[in-house]
């Protein structure tokens, strides 16, 4: 699979070039007769036949046109800053598993933080991580990976959610045992590896989220994520 333009979908051929087509071209050295996915990232997917290839793009018919709906309930996961490359690692999971967006956080304990100088460039590793996993995992809408969150943001982020939880592992209930809405937004917050302090308890607790738990063990934050993210899904009727 492979993004292009909403414009570039809409007729009976389609020229992929810019990076996307010389990463095809050159890279994955698609030949005229093979099958290609295209999506604008969207919910707008084209299935495509190369008819024609050079080394810096692909000329594609396409056979087929589907418009994916967004899905419902929306799932958000916030996400405690992991250290060292696991934020990647975590964006990926959640996208694969069909997460609809990631909010970063800069919890209290979080080992990591992104500096104001860095900010742009850590935020661009973690929507790249998004773009290339959505494309391995063939989905036909990108995850949406928010600006770096506050705690007082992501409290506000909570008091607007349909359904917000908040992953502790000495709540007393178990995330399994949520009735999730079908529509609407669930968000799942994640801590960081020091843990979530008292403070963003209360005021997570404050703006109507309730704490649960996922199981007997305590997961990496970088694991965590995808972990709640699993059960959700199969709670929700999404997978």
């Amino acid at each position: 699979m492979f993004l292009a333009e909403t414009a570039g979908l809409e007729g009976e051929r389609v020229v992929l070039d810019g990076p996307e087509g010389r990463h095809a071209a050159t890279v994955k050295r698609l030949r005229p007769g093979e099958r290609v996915d295209l999506t604008d990232g969207a919910g707008l997917l084209a299935e495509c036949v190369v008819v024609a290839a050079d080394r810096a793009a692909l000329t594609l018919d396409v056979l087929a046109r589907h418009r994916h709906p967004v899905p419902e309930p929306r799932l958000v996961v916030v996400q405690a800053l992991p250290k060292g490359e696991r934020g990647e690692l975590a964006v990926e999971a959640m996208t694969e598993a069909g997460v609809d967006e990631i909010v970063p956080w800069a919890a209290a304990r979080c080992v990591t933080q992104w500096r104001p100088e860095r900010r742009g460039k850590a935020l661009g590793r973690w929507r790249s991580a998004a773009r290339e996993a959505a494309k391995q995992a063939r989905r036909s809408r990108l995850p949406e990976v928010s600006d770096l969150a506050t705690t007082a943001l992501v409290a506000e982020r909570l008091a607007a959610a349909g359904t917000a939880l908040v992953l502790h592992e000495e709540a007393a209930g178990p995330l399994s045992a949520v009735r999730p809405p079908a529509t609407g937004e669930i968000i799942a917050v994640v801590g960081p590896e020091g843990g979530i302090t008292a403070d963003e308890l209360a005021a997570f607790a404050a703006a109507g989220a309730r704490t649960v738990r996922l199981g007997p063990t305590v997961l990496r934050t970088s694991t965590a994520g995808v972990a709640a993210l699993s059960v959700l899904m199969a709670a929700t009727g999404r997978w």
